[in-house]
């Protein structure tokens, strides 16, 4: 079959079960299959793949249409410039999550932190790594930690480390929230806290998309019993690791504004709400005071 013959049928497929952005992941999967990049898939439309690379192909179709996301099919997603890898141990990190990084280069701008980059970072519920790793390829002079509940996503985050060139950039340690980070030897001496916790209250559930529903850790996106909850622990063990005027930056759910703020009242100073590209309000940045 030629690889423009294959392509079509795929997206063919992919349509008849209602894959969202069927059409990118035909290629994304197409590209997979044959190591090439989308440039080669439409400068050789004409190419015969044999028989056992178009088994192989339509197997990933295949896959996709029970609802599996591409990106546990290919093993990898982008992530700030960087391609990391995703198994089903993590959540698959999205576009969306970069204004987290965004808005701590910004503050850390603001407040000429950047030239000397000699900050102490803590990501919570780190995941794969990508916001650290991405916060470690902006500063290369922090003292990064990357926390999560979760021992297996834990080694996926090491393992993007390593691929990265960043292995001992980054210390990952198994933590509920802050709890390691506690101690005196911790308190008072971090510039930032960063997040994108789970917040999925568990009467939200219905509503969340079928492949992230599925096959995508719950630990890492919900189940909590509301939203806010994991916010209203992660606020007071933020205030005490963090130093006179460091910041917590965290992701919020599209529903969320009105119930992290108020979590946010007291104690807290500089609090700023910043829209993703959609105008939908993504994340939340607040000072410890002075």
């Amino acid at each position: 079959m030629q690889l423009r013959a294959a392509l079509q049928t795929a997206l063919k497929t992919l349509l008849q079960h209602q894959v969202p952005s069927a059409h990118l992941a035909a290629e994304l999967l197409l590209m997979h299959t044959l190591g090439c990049d989308r440039a080669y898939l439409y400068a050789c439309p004409e190419r015969e793949l044999g028989a056992e690379i178009t088994d192989r192909y339509f197997r990933f179709i295949e896959e996709r249409t029970t609802g599996k996301p591409t990106q546990y099919i290919t093993g990898h997603q982008e992530f700030w410039g960087l391609d990391f890898e995703v198994t089903p141990d993590v959540l698959i990190p999205r576009p969306e999550t970069e204004h987290v990084v965004e808005r701590v280069l910004e503050i850390a701008t603001e407040r000429k932190l950047r030239k000397d980059g000699r900050l102490r970072i803590a990501d919570v519920g780190t995941g794969s790594g990508c916001i650290v790793l991405a916060l470690a390829s902006e500063f290369p002079r922090a003292v990064l930690f990357g926390v999560d509940i979760s021992r297996p996503a834990l080694v996926v985050a090491s393992r993007n480390a390593r691929r990265l060139g960043m292995p001992e950039r980054v210390k990952f340690l198994e933590s509920d929230l802050l709890a390691r980070l506690l101690d005196k030897d911790f308190a008072g001496t971090f510039d930032f806290v960063v997040a994108n916790p789970p917040y999925v209250g568990e009467g939200e559930i219905d509503m969340v998309q079928r492949e992230v529903r599925a096959f995508e850790p719950r630990v890492a996106w919900g189940g909590v019993a509301r939203g806010e909850e994991i916010y209203a622990r992660l606020f007071p063990q933020a205030l005490q690791v963090l130093k006179p005027g460091g910041c917590v930056v965290v992701e919020i759910g599209y529903n969320m504004r009105d119930r992290v703020l108020p979590l946010l009242r007291n104690n807290w100073t500089d609090v700023e709400v910043i829209p993703d590209l959609a105008g939908i309000p993504r994340v939340v940045s607040a000072q410890k005071p002075r």
